[in-house]
């Protein structure tokens, strides 16, 4: 690329997170960055869409009251010049897992950005649960933002997005042992929601949490979830669409209806 590559940045912490300034910093070095994001916590929003939202001047670039998705329409059609690059992070816990990719506003707006056709990177900070509600800093990221500008700074000019539509990049805490590797992993296909009723109210709770903090949990080798909790920087290559699994016995029930 002869040119400054273009970068997008969103997340869905909101644009006054911690997280998402270090990235912008980060990847500074790398291209032209154009922050569009959430003005408030969109966390765990999905793919959810508005019909109309408003936008804001902020002194990292434009706030959005919207959500992930919305951020990344608006930053592709109206606010930015058409990007390279869309890195969404980082987020204030990992999003590790199968089951996370649908749920998460930090993945979505990866996934949202590869429907347009346009490369991206979801990036992730995994936190134990105990360090949930401790307040965070620029700095505390710096594992997550290093592994980011990293693969920002090459990964458009090989051929990495001709196998995969985004990346999801998870890395350990700043506390944790961290090893300095980075590691090509798959989503974990293990899942434990439960829910409990206490009276008028049910408590839904995810047990891998609980799992990850003692260290025992059911993921083996080459999964995100390992990976991190191994002290690797956990990189998964995905793709965007859902596939299509064609099979004998949902032809028949078609064909006898």
């Amino acid at each position: 690329m002869d040119s400054e590559p273009e970068i997008l940045v969103t997340n869905d912490d909101g644009i006054d997170a911690p997280g998402i300034r270090a990235l912008a910093e980060g990847l500074d070095a790398v291209g032209n960055v154009t922050v569009v994001a959430p003005a408030d916590d969109k966390s765990a929003t999905g793919r959810a869409m508005s019909s109309e939202v408003r936008v804001h001047d902020h002194d990292l670039g434009y706030a959005v009251e919207g959500t992930p998705s919305d951020c990344v329409v608006a930053g592709l059609e109206a606010l930015g010049p058409y990007p390279d690059l869309v890195v969404a992070g980082v987020n204030e816990g990992g999003n590790l897992g199968m089951y996370v990719l649908g749920r998460s506003g930090t993945v979505s707006a990866a996934v949202e950005s590869a429907f347009f056709g346009v490369p991206a990177i979801a990036v992730s900070m995994y936190m134990r649960e105990d360090q949930f509600g401790e307040p965070t800093a620029v700095e505390d990221y710096e594992h997550a933002v290093d592994a980011t500008t990293h693969l920002a700074d090459a990964a458009v000019e090989t051929d990495v997005f001709e196998a995969a539509d985004y990346l999801n990049v998870n890395a350990p805490h700043p506390e944790a042992d961290a090893t300095g590797e980075m590691v090509v992993t798959r989503p974990s296909h293990a899942y434990d929601m439960t829910a409990d009723q206490h009276g008028d109210t049910v408590a839904l709770r995810d047990r891998l949490w609980d799992a990850m903090a003692s260290g025992d949990i059911p993921d083996p080798e080459g999964t995100d979830r390992r990976a991190v909790l191994d002290g690797h920087v956990s990189v998964s290559p995905l793709t965007a669409p859902h596939t299509t699994e064609r099979h004998d016995a949902l032809d028949d029930l078609a064909d006898r209806f």
